[in-house]
């Protein structure tokens, strides 16, 4: 038997035996990929899987994605999801898998993949470990990173320490220079937490001066048992002014730099999926891959219930089938009054489940920044929806 009819059919997981969906169901378009699971050589405080209950991994003595686990992977999704494949390697830490796991990994496209096939590879890090054969690597395949940086030294090191306490941000800002020295294209993720909440506009020049050509902002929302927010979080009121004085700073600069909220609302605007999956109308664009080879619908979601297999036992088609899997992107449209009378209820289609969920436990309650939202469209919309038809109406007339 060659590989690829042992792929085709090999025996689904008893875990999910005969959980199918009959007929066509949404593809499933790219792969959030965590080679070392939630393993970090990070200690930052409001780390959403540090300590985590639901865990199911908790006590694995070793969390690092095995060779044979990632042929297996790689050989399964570029069959099934040719000719475009996305593969996204999150954590934790990612670079802890170490830099031959990614050699091996191109390595492993390179011969599993099809002749016309594109193939992207992206790496969300916090930068403190990569060198310039990390970044010789990056360059040479054209791997897309993302960077995780909070803003200026003081704001970014209140909360982002290592494991015994000291500051990381000189490492990270100094990762930011290597890799625009080494040519390798890279995006910033900055996490907005009350250290710069209220100091928008410095994040935002600090940015622009390291000469950071994208940014996405995401808000910090944790919960203690009872509801009550963490201390880091910030509210939908203070996420909405931080946004909104972000836009005022941004579009006179918009042909210089991008920001992914207001670029996805754009998106929408013309009528075209998102980027993020937040603003889409289901949720089963993406699925994450722990380093075991399990398989689940949602990064906030590796928990034993959301398991729709494991890519040594199961094929692509089946997994995109499961039953879990369409009554988890069913989720994102559970009813909420508030949404079915809303202006703006075609392009957020109800927020983030994440954040429906996170405080009391109920996907049916409103996205937790859903205030934020709606000052955010109300700003920026009007000028957005010009903008757009602009840019389509260019477009037309050089077709």
């Amino acid at each position: 038997m060659s590989e690829t009819e042992s792929l085709n059919n090999i025996a689904p997981s008893p875990f999910v035996m005969f959980e199918g969906v009959a007929g066509d169901v949404p593809p499933i378009g790219s792969l959030l990929v965590k080679p070392a699971s939630a393993a970090c050589n990070l200690d930052c405080e409001y780390c959403f899987y540090l300590d985590r209950e639901s865990d199911p991994y908790a006590g694995a003595a070793e969390r690092i994605m095995s060779l044979d686990t990632l042929e297996t992977l790689v050989h399964g999704f570029l069959s099934y999801s040719y000719p475009n494949s996305g593969f996204a390697f999150q954590g934790g830490e990612p670079t802890l898998a170490g830099l031959r796991f990614y050699e091996n990994l191109v390595r492993f496209q390179q011969r599993h993949g099809r002749s016309g096939q594109s193939v992207g590879n992206s790496i969300q890090t916090n930068g403190t470990l990569l060198t310039q054969e990390w970044c010789e690597l990056f360059r040479d395949f054209s791997f897309l990173i993302g960077l995780s940086l909070d803003g200026p030294e003081e704001i970014h090191d209140r909360y982002r320490v290592n494991k015994a306490g000291h500051p990381t941000a000189a490492k990270v800002i100094d990762a930011a220079r290597l890799l625009r020295a080494e040519n390798v294209e890279f995006n910033v993720l900055c996490v907005v937490s009350q250290a710069n909440v209220h100091r928008a506009r410095e994040v935002f020049r600090f940015f622009r001066n390291l000469g950071v050509a994208y940014v996405q902002f995401i808000p910090l929302a944790e919960f203690q048992p009872d509801g009550t927010p963490m201390p880091f979080a910030i509210n939908a009121e203070e996420y909405g002014r931080f946004l909104c004085k972000i836009y005022d700073l941004w579009w006179p600069e918009r042909r210089h730099m991008g920001v992914r909220f207001f670029e996805n609302v754009a998106e929408a605007l013309a009528g075209r999926k998102a980027g993020s999956c937040t603003l889409h109308e289901s949720c089963d664009s993406y699925a994450v891959v722990e380093y075991s080879g399990d398989v689940y619908p949602c990064d906030f979601f590796v928990e034993k219930q959301w398991r729709l297999g494991n890519v040594t036992t199961d094929s692509w088609p089946d997994i995109a089938r499961r039953l879990r899997r369409m009554e988890f992107a069913a989720k994102k449209s559970l009813p909420h009054e508030a949404c079915a009378v809303c202006q703006y209820r075609g392009i957020c289609h109800g927020g983030c489940p994440h954040l429906r969920r996170s405080r009391n436990g109920r996907f049916e309650d409103l996205d937790w920044f859903c205030g934020a939202y709606k000052k955010v469209f109300a700003k920026t919309v009007p000028t957005l929806t010009a903008e757009v038809r602009k840019i389509l109406a260019e477009q037309a007339a050089n077709y």
